[in-house]
């Protein structure tokens, strides 16, 4: 056997895919190893020279004449010459290799990601990389290479990164780079740094001091900073305040601590301690306890409309309260007051009070005020005076039209307390709630439907709501009448009659048929033609414009009125004839408009085209102190120009021309000027505008004024404020006794004085109703 620089010159021949290769730890490779001949076996040999067996790493597949070879997650020890041994059936063996190479990438160790510091430490950012050969480490920060030692910064040996008393500034995303020079490998990590800043304690309120005895509460507040967020907690003579005592509540992460039904043990120090990575801080609070009114008894009241309503309060506390009450805030009845109609009395003053209204009126419905005041403090609760009432209808509007075959809805709306129960007659005969024949009805809070499709007049006729409650019963009649098409319209116009346009205008008819009109149709015809055509009305409008007329053409006109039930009679008809085809259109009119900045902005005003359409405006001008005239064209749908740029502080001369496949109409003149050049001051005022600035100079005096007037009539009782309430209260008394039927669901407004006392009793029913109490020691 003869061997030359690994090739064998024999009969066999091994070569295998790959010379050499170099390969990173934990990848996997395969290498594959052909035989040209007849060999018997062909095995792989370790750079031990060991014959390779499979395992968990080596897989071994021979097919034939060929071999593979594959190594799974490769370690540095397995670098080598790695051999394919071919035999024959003589013995004769030769073989190839593969030079394998192992190195270590780059691979970062247990880099954590953030990594947090106090601050004021030093801190030391850990990077540990390692790779074959040694790593070259890098730096960066706000995308900054850190590339020598600093003040702030300094590169370790262990190629971790320092930072010198380190602050929130500081925090943020610090880049660890790791190269190696010799195979181009590059790799990085992105650590952020973080910073816990030790807690700080703000207290809005140091003191506090509260009732006992009577279920009040007062919450203390430790508001706590520092990073990361810190942990609240309280304590109490040295013992942890837990989330679970019946008597504490905490909110707000624990930033407050709310001490429920205070008794007066409670009184003493509360200790807030806030707490997180960086360290403890703590502040003390203090609640001082004292015994103040408290309304013991107060309840909602019903009373029905016309009756008596006695609302009871009682207070306790040590002084005993004074009991005042109040509607609204308005005046004041101290106890023994009796008003003069004796309607509204109060008596009671110190612990008990009560109020009782003789005559219940649905004025007086709503909530009203009982106020325990002592030295100490004060204690208010509200209840609500909620008035019954027999059933009152809505709605005036008791007669409804329709036609046979149309349905019609019928609503009956009912305003009660309790809601009241409704139901229909027709004839005596009750209309059951799920309908009958022709006949539905839809029911919904307050409000009852009946929905009647006439099939003949028997449909026609009176209709019966009743509505009852258990204060009372009450019924209104409706009328459901058979509706008509509309009268025809009259006083048919034609305007603006031109080539191929005119303007139709009437009045409109004096009878709808009871039904709205929904429109109106109006017929137009050639006198010589028997076909009539057809516009509609937008709407209800009494004005239709013709279009597409005939040039020189007299037409027919007459028009109808529509409404749900049909069309009615046509009026008269009119006539009338389009003009002639001229020779050119009339010039148009130009109104001048001020632009914005260097832009002026003319008007079109379109007249007779002389029945063809406009097909362009020829718009020159120019400068008084110029020769030359500028052009524009502008095309004939537009109703506007604008001309810019021009010319600050410079007069204009414009000349304006219509134009149609006639010819060309007379000019129309304009001479315009453009003003200075405006300052920053000018723009500002320009922008709000003369009637703006005056108008807000104006409310501010009117709202002064109001306010001089609202303290006049408080403090000393005059003013316009003053004058007005009492000419409005007066004109209401006077005009209170006309009519009981008017005076029904609507509040009495009423105002006495007493010389004597300077007592008054206020009740409105503009949708703000105000009653207040006050009594006098007699």
């Amino acid at each position: 056997m003869f061997v030359l620089v690994g090739t064998v010159l024999c009969v066999l021949q091994v070569s295998i895919s790959l010379k050499k290769v170099e390969l990173s730890v934990g990848e996997s490779k395969f290498f594959t190893c052909t035989v040209i001949g007849e060999p018997v076996s062909l095995d792989w040999y370790n750079p031990q020279g060991e014959r390779m067996v499979p395992s968990q790493r080596v897989a071994l597949h021979n097919e034939g004449v060929r071999s593979r070879l594959t190594l799974y997650n490769a370690k540095i020890e397995d670098a080598g010459i790695y051999r394919c041994q071919a035999s024959d059936a003589q013995g004769h063996t030769q073989e190839a290799t593969v030079v394998l190479e192992i190195y270590q990438k780059l691979t970062f160790r247990d880099v954590r990601s953030p990594q947090e510091f106090r601050q004021g430490d030093v801190a030391e950012v850990v990077c540990d990389v390692t790779s074959s050969p040694v790593p070259v480490v890098s730096w960066f920060y706000n995308n900054m290479e850190i590339i020598e030692d600093t003040e702030k910064f300094q590169l370790l040996q262990n190629n971790n990164l320092q930072v010198q008393r380190v602050t929130k500034a500081d925090e943020g995303v610090y880049r660890c780079e790791a190269r190696v020079e010799a195979r181009g490998e590059i790799d990085f990590r992105d650590i952020i740094l973080v910073v816990n800043v030790p807690p700080v304690v703000s207290v809005p309120q140091q003191s506090f001091n509260a009732t006992a005895d009577y279920g009040e509460s007062v919450t203390f507040t430790c508001r706590a900073y520092g990073s990361p967020e810190p942990d609240v907690t309280w304590h109490r003579y040295d013992k942890l305040i837990t989330i679970e005592s019946e008597r504490y509540v905490m909110r707000a992460r624990g930033t407050t601590l709310t001490v429920r039904n205070i008794q007066q043990d409670d009184g003493g120090s509360y200790t807030c301690k806030a707490s997180n990575k960086a360290g403890e801080v703590e502040h003390e609070l203090f609640l001082k306890v004292f015994v103040q009114p408290h309304i013991t008894k107060l309840r909602n009241v019903t009373a029905v409309e016309g009756s008596a309503a006695m609302i009871s309060c009682k207070a306790e506390g040590e002084p005993l309260p004074e009991i005042t009450w109040r509607r609204h805030v308005m005046a004041f009845f101290f106890l023994f007051f009796q008003s003069p109609d004796g309607r509204v009395e109060v008596r009671g003053r110190y612990g008990e009070s009560m109020l009782t209204i003789v005559v219940v009126k649905l004025s007086d419905w709503g909530r009203f005020d009982c106020e325990a005041l002592s030295r100490i403090g004060g204690h208010q609760k509200s209840m609500f005076l909620d008035i019954e009432y027999a059933p009152k209808f809505q709605s005036n509007h008791t007669i409804f039209f329709s036609w046979e075959g149309n349905p019609v809805n019928i609503s009956c709306d009912v305003m009660s307390n309790p809601p009241a129960t409704m139901l229909w007659r027709r004839e005596k005969l009750t209309i059951p709630s799920e309908g009958a024949g022709n006949m539905r009805v839809h029911s919904a809070p307050g409000r009852s439907l009946l929905e009647v499709t006439p099939m003949s007049d028997r449909d026609f006729g009176r209709y019966n709501c009743t509505a009852r409650n258990n204060i009372g019963m009450r019924f209104q009649e409706f009328i459901l009448a058979q509706a008509d098409v509309p009268s025809n319209p009259y006083s048919v116009r034609l305007s603006s009659v031109v080539q191929r346009m005119a303007t139709v205008t009437f009045t409109k008819p004096d009878s709808h048929g009871g039904v709205p009109i929904s429109h109106y149709l109006v017929k137009y015809k050639d006198i010589s033609s028997q076909n009539w055509k057809d516009v509609k009305s937008q709407g209800t409008q009494t004005i239709v414009l013709l279009t597409n007329l005939e040039p020189n053409t007299t037409y027919e006109v007459r028009v109808a009125a529509v409404n749900g039930k049909g069309q009615g009679e046509f009026s008269r008809t009119e006539s009338f004839q389009t003009l002639p085809i001229r020779e050119s259109p009339l010039p148009p009119s130009v109104q001048g408009q001020r632009g914005v900045g260097k832009a002026y902005r003319l008007g079109l005003v379109k007249h007779d085209d002389g029945g063809m359409p406009i097909l362009e405006y020829i718009v020159k001008y120019k400068t008084d102190k110029e020769e030359q005239w500028m052009t524009k064209l502008v095309p004939g749908v537009n109703d506007f120009v604008l001309l810019q740029p021009l010319q600050w502080n410079t007069q204009y001369e414009v000349e304006i021309t219509a134009r149609n496949v006639k010819g060309l109409s007379e000019p129309t003149f304009l001479k315009f000027s453009m003003p200075q050049k405006p300052d920053i001051t000018d723009s500002l005022f320009s922008g709000l505008g003369l009637g703006a600035v005056v108008g807000l100079g104006l409310a501010g005096l009117l709202l002064l004024l109001v306010l001089v007037d609202i303290s006049c009539f408080f403090l000393r009782q005059c003013g316009l404020l003053m004058c007005i309430t009492r000419k409005l209260c007066s004109k209401k008394t006077a005009t209170s006794g006309k009519s009981k039927e008017l005076e029904e669901g609507k509040a009495a407004y009423l105002q006495i004085s007493i010389r004597q006392n300077n007592v008054s009793l206020f009740t409105e029913s503009n949708n703000v109703t105000t009653l207040v109490f006050m009594s006098t020691t007699l």
